[in-house]
């Protein structure tokens, strides 16, 4: 997905077992997810409230708090940033009691790890005990559900079979693993990650809860199921584990935005085709049509308007 964090894409550019238990996350009637990121915590200045989402009962599920990165230790920044700060910075206190507020209320907050700015993964991939357990301890300290590794940049297949499995060794069963591909590395095409996402679903299959394949941007599209279906007619990856990835607004950078009315078509012809279907994630929250800035969680009610019923 396009990550936004214009002072870490420079400092970045420098610088075992499938049998493990699934981790569950069906909190909806019919299990199909409505997953928010959440990148921009302020917009012009003003702060934008993920509460608004359970205040007007959209139906959220998941919260992906974005983007986090691991920095260079050798480097001016602190080890592990929130966008452009630490994560322990002033201006996101209000963010982490509202996102506490939020796992109250049944929605899982998860951490968004990587993305557009590199440097995260190969130094997991390449110095996994110096800069693992900075991500470890960040999702302890702000007790999150779960992490969502959004690889856009070369890892080897075992680098990311390691992370995976320290995760869920570290965290137990009920802890969410999620990741983030282009939405053509799960049919057999188009990859921005290094490894084959075929051979990590058949050895980690079991501890990843879903993916939030990402049908934009030339690597897919949302306009209709047919980027979907691809995926689910390989037989490999259940529909129950992709979550059909979009934009939520023309704004939001890159191509493939399809406004409600199209996307609400295509979702219901996909909840019709694949019992199972996993759901839709948007990217990202604070101008999500059809409110804009000024209602964003319209977005997700008007998703889950299909999906929930």
């Amino acid at each position: 997905m396009k990550r936004r964090s214009v002072l870490l894409s420079a400092l970045a550019l420098t610088a075992t077992s499938s049998g493990a238990a699934m981790a569950a996350a069906t909190p909806s009637a019919t299990g199909r997810r409505v997953v928010v990121y959440y990148q921009t915590q302020y917009a012009n200045g003003t702060y934008v409230p993920p509460l608004a989402l359970t205040e007007n009962h959209t139906g959220v599920t998941d919260v992906l708090v974005a983007a986090v990165h691991l920095n260079d230790l050798n480097g001016p920044y602190a080890p592990v940033h929130l966008n452009d700060d630490p994560p322990s910075a002033a201006k996101y206190d209000r963010m982490w009691r509202d996102l506490k507020a939020l796992r109250g209320q049944g929605v899982h907050v998860l951490a968004m790890v990587g993305g557009a700015a590199p440097g995260s993964f190969t130094r997991l991939d390449n110095e996994f005990d110096t800069y693992y357990p900075l991500l470890r301890d960040f999702i302890r300290q702000y007790e999150l559900d779960g992490v969502d590794l959004d690889v856009e940049e070369r890892m080897s297949l075992r680098g990311i079979e390691r992370v995976i499995s320290a995760l869920r060794a570290d965290f137990g069963a009920d802890f969410l693993i999620t990741l983030a591909p282009v939405g053509s590395a799960l049919s057999g095409g188009g990859n921005l990650s290094g490894f084959d996402y075929d051979a990590l679903y058949r050895s980690r299959g079991g501890d990843i809860a879903w993916f939030n394949a990402q049908f934009y941007n030339g690597w897919g599209r949302m306009s209709s199921t047919a980027d979907y279906d691809r995926v689910i007619a390989r037989g490999l990856i259940p529909a129950s584990k992709v979550v059909a990835g979009t934009l939520t607004s023309s704004a939001n950078g890159g191509s493939g935005y399809v406004g409600m009315s199209t996307l609400k078509s295509t979702l219901r012809a996909l909840a019709a085709k694949h019992p199972g279907f996993g759901g839709v994630a948007g990217w990202e929250y604070f101008n999500s049509q059809p409110g804009g800035t000024a209602a964003p969680w319209k977005w997700a009610a008007e998703v889950s308007s299909v999906l929930k019923r």
